[in-house]
């Protein structure tokens, strides 16, 4: 299977001009799953309840349909940040939509970063996997600040999940250095859709550092973006070959788990 990250400068609050980019790219790109970064219809730096209120809509609202639309029109799985409305709550979301998926699915962003919470809610969805029958894989979605704690990806990998995908707006350098072994750590594929540019709210900067990649599941980078500019990484997975956790006749990594000492 080939597994796609999109690389990109959402225009900050522009939902329309957004949701057209990414809807041409879940049109043009030969790949069976595409991830695309942390709030990509709307851009990140939105302060404070109203800001967010003013950007978030429902899993099947105006723009978030049309990315629904697409990924099903295409045959294809799509994985897309979004800012999410449940009545009075607002979540720093991702959906999980197209072939295979028969009610597209919202992921809630569990771990708040920096000024997120101002305006966000916690998310509530807990960590789950979503099983694509036709590609006989199994992905699990956490969001950007979700990596800095192991117990995210280790949840996902427990689930069964052979691709952790990570929609992601990263500002700092250390994730480079983490992702890795969040991989290896769980012989899981992991692929990090980060956005570029900067953005500007209420006297404060917000850089972001590309360098989209994917991982295989030793660690090792399969692809990955530079730093600047709109890019497009693809790779081949072979889900299957996650699933055996063993490392020698004797060694499993989740067998040889000791709960009780946790």
């Amino acid at each position: 299977m080939r597994v796609a990250c999109v690389q990109f400068a959402p225009v900050f609050g522009n939902l329309d001009a957004n949701t057209e980019i990414i809807v041409n790219h879940i049109d043009q790109i030969d790949a069976d799953v595409i991830v695309f970064p942390e709030l990509a219809t709307s851009g990140y730096f939105h302060l404070g309840h109203d800001e967010v209120t003013r950007i978030a809509e429902p899993l099947a609202g105006p723009t978030t349909q049309r990315v629904i639309d697409a990924a099903t029109r295409s045959g294809k799985v799509v994985v897309c940040g979004f800012a999410e409305r449940d009545g009075e709550m607002m979540y720093n979301a991702a959906l999980i939509a197209g072939k295979g998926i028969a009610q597209p699915r919202v992921y809630r962003k569990t771990h708040l970063f920096y000024k997120e919470t101002l305006g966000f809610t916690p998310g509530n969805s807990g960590f789950f996997t979503v099983y694509i029958e036709h590609l006989d894989c199994t992905i699990g979605t956490m969001i950007c600040y979700d990596w800095r704690f192991p117990e995210s990806a280790r949840a996902l990998a427990l689930q069964g999940a052979d691709l952790i995908v990570c929609p992601s707006n990263l500002v700092t350098h250390i994730w480079r250095m983490a992702m890795p072994v969040r991989a290896f750590e769980n012989k899981v594929y992991l692929a990090v859709a980060n956005r570029t540019g900067a953005e500007h709210n209420a006297g404060e900067d917000v850089a972001f550092n590309g360098q989209s990649a994917i991982y295989g599941y030793n660690g090792s980078v399969l692809a990955d973006a530079p730093a600047e500019g709109d890019a497009i990484v693809i790779a081949e997975l072979h889900p299957e070959q996650t699933r055996d956790k063993a490392f020698n006749s004797i060694n499993d990594i989740f067998k040889d788990r000791r709960e009780d000492m946790y």
